[in-house]
């Protein structure tokens, strides 16, 4: 990987889903968790211009508080989100800037690139225009991150060689999934050379969580490991990586993930052969592959809550407790101003936006029918 990933530790910090209080992110809890993480000797903190406050609380809990050189932080371009010009979509850059106090990034990214996204980028000459604030010293590394097919990533990189690295949504349960292809996008960009950084490697949580029967495959093998210790050792374990992000989202998060992160070197046969049997019980189960990424709210015109009703519709398939389901539907979603599945026009534009491929609409309808009846 040459320097790229040179001094950087296999876990990485990402502040898509930082501690929530009344009024925005609790700054106090954040700056907790930033310290124990640099103590550890961990360096690497992801955000992007599209994750509400979260470049404003880096800047408060690390920015301000350490100096430059002895962290690496990252942050992405979203051109898509609602950018009807070039200069509109250049200026996300400057706001980074501003809102973080950063004064470079470590690492830049071209964020969420795939299917009806990825034009916005050509259109706006956004490959060149990154380029050129490499040149002047405000990027050091230029990438992008990517949810599609592996066909679509193999012509990026062929059109872009000059990319540096690619960040790929990969975890066990998504490995072999014919909707997301962790495994074949992975193996495209190893065999372009890239380097890769990891999100989503506990799906959005689900695999902190996951069902009872997958959970007794873990907890056998390992019983004082936690569920999400086997999906960031993982990929963790994946050569070629520069780093593994956890959306930490809790002090206790942070601890759990620093206690067996320190000294990881590798998974060893007996653990990959615990991950291929809890990856074979967990196809047995058709969930909604929604990991809360939100992109779907940022475009629906009905202000409905997508991410919180196919949570409430997860939790009704695995547990199948409706009374539960239902209650956590109407904190999910009206108990944070949103609208209901049965509001839903169809207009599409959430599918257009969505990283896991959901046919949204489609499964609107069903938590019409299955919770809202």
């Amino acid at each position: 990987m040459g320097t790229l990933g040179e001094g950087i530790k296999k876990l990485g910090f990402g502040l898509m889903r930082l501690p929530q209080k009344d009024d925005g992110i609790d700054v106090g809890q954040v700056k907790e968790m930033v310290d124990l993480f640099m103590d550890a000797g961990f360096t690497y903190f992801d955000t992007a211009w599209a994750y509400a406050g979260s470049e404003n609380a880096i800047r408060q809990a690390l920015v301000e508080r350490y100096p430059r050189e002895s962290y690496q932080l990252a942050t992405k371009n979203a051109a898509w989100i609602n950018c009807k010009t070039k200069e509109e979509a250049y200026a996300q850059f400057d706001v980074s800037l501003a809102q973080t106090g950063a004064g470079y990034f470590d690492f830049y990214l071209l964020h969420n690139l795939g299917e009806g996204r990825s034009h916005y980028f050509d259109d706006y000459g956004m490959w060149d225009w990154v380029q050129e604030k490499k040149k002047a010293g405000l990027i050091k590394h230029v990438g992008f991150s990517f949810h599609s097919t592996p066909e679509e990533l193999e012509e990026i990189l062929n059109a872009h060689p000059e990319m540096e690295f690619v960040q790929l949504q990969i975890n066990y349960a998504d490995w072999e999934n014919p909707a997301v292809q962790s495994k074949r996008c992975y193996e495209v960009a190893r065999k372009h050379g890239k380097p890769v950084i990891i999100m989503e490697p506990v799906k959005g949580g689900m695999l902190a969580t996951p069902p009872e029967s997958v959970e007794k495959i873990l907890k056998a093998a390992e019983p004082d490991s936690s569920a999400a210790s086997w999906a960031v050792r993982f990929a963790a374990g994946l050569e070629g990586v520069v780093t593994v992000l956890s959306g930490m989202s809790s002090i206790e998060q942070m601890k759990d993930n620093l206690s067996y992160m320190k000294s990881f070197t590798g998974l060893t046969d007996s653990q990959k052969e615990t991950l291929r049997q809890a990856q074979e019980e967990l196809g047995k189960i058709s969930l909604i592959p929604c990991t809360s990424c939100n992109y779907c709210a940022k475009v629906c015109p009905m202000g409905i809550g997508i991410s919180g009703s196919f949570t409430a519709m997860n939790y009704l398939t695995l547990y199948r407790d409706l009374g539960r389901a239902k209650h956590q539907e109407g904190w999910l979603v009206g108990g944070h101003g949103l609208k209901q599945a049965n509001e839903c026009i169809k207009c599409g534009k959430c599918e257009e936006a969505c990283p896991q491929h959901i046919q949204i609409r489609e499964t609107l309808g069903k938590v019409c029918d299955e919770l809202l009846k």
